[in-house]
């Protein structure tokens, strides 16, 4: 069963539920596209990803948010809508047989950044998220926005991190997941030593902090992995994407 459902009223906020036939609750993965946050990019990137999962028993919530130059898009509604796509799912469970005390975030590049986001409000008094994570899996994840923007910077070229926060900048911190650090939650980073969009360095100095505070978080280098191949269920990196799925669940 695949059905598309809108969680707000803008074009861009709505997700692409798939369930797997058969009674009984099913465990769910929210799954966050990138591209950098720009509207070029969508939740099609990570339809193969979502279609493999229910074919392997999971319930997926394939989500799309507005993006950079898209009313109401960027820093911090791009975030919101995140949010509110999570929650959405309480509106779901009963419907559709979700099982919502096993949710995991799977987030690739600028999703990456995003899934971790949401893990730094788990914790949060009076915290707008209302549904529970059990764990955030990052995919070449953007853990560090102001180390991209560096990289970028160095490399000469126009870095979406300014534009995804515009007259934001002085938020950046609050927009960083390696500065909201610890989460709380298990986290497994999966990062491809080949991935020249979003570097691996991002995810090894991410999982060092992250170890040092104390958070629950693994890193699985991938030496013959580019930035696509994580979420690309007939590459050889799939497999450890949904092996670390299955330990999270």
């Amino acid at each position: 069963m695949t059905i598309k459902i809108a969680y707000g009223k803008h074009p861009s906020q709505f997700g692409v539920l798939q369930r797997p036939e058969g009674p009984g609750n099913c465990p769910v993965v929210v799954s966050i596209h990138g591209g950098f946050w720009q509207s070029k990019y969508s939740l099609e990137e990570n339809t193969p990803l979502a279609e493999d999962l229910a074919r392997r028993g999971y319930a997926t919530w394939n989500i799309e948010y507005r993006r950079i130059g898209e009313e109401g898009g960027a820093w911090p509604g791009t975030f919101h809508d995140v949010v509110s796509a999570v929650n959405h799912l309480n509106q779901l469970k009963d419907t559709y047989q979700l099982d919502l005390s096993k949710v995991v975030v799977i987030g690739h590049s600028a999703g990456g950044h995003l899934a971790l986001l949401l893990g730094s409000f788990l914790n949060v008094k009076e915290s707008p998220l209302v549904v529970p994570i059990k764990g955030i899996i990052s995919l070449a994840g953007v853990t560090d926005p102001d180390k991209m923007l560096q990289i970028h910077t160095e490399r000469g070229i126009a870095s979406p991190v300014t534009a995804f926060l515009g007259h934001s900048m002085e938020e950046l911190p609050i927009a960083s997941p390696i500065e909201l650090l610890p989460l709380n939650v298990d986290q497994v980073l999966i990062h491809g030593e080949l991935d020249r969009h979003v570097p691996v360095t991002l995810s090894v100095e991410y999982h060092r902090r992250a170890r040092e505070l104390g958070d629950s978080v693994r890193l699985i280098r991938l030496p013959e992995a580019e930035h696509f191949m994580v979420v690309d269920p007939t590459s050889s990196a799939w497999k450890a994407v949904t092996d670390s799925l299955e330990g999270l669940i």
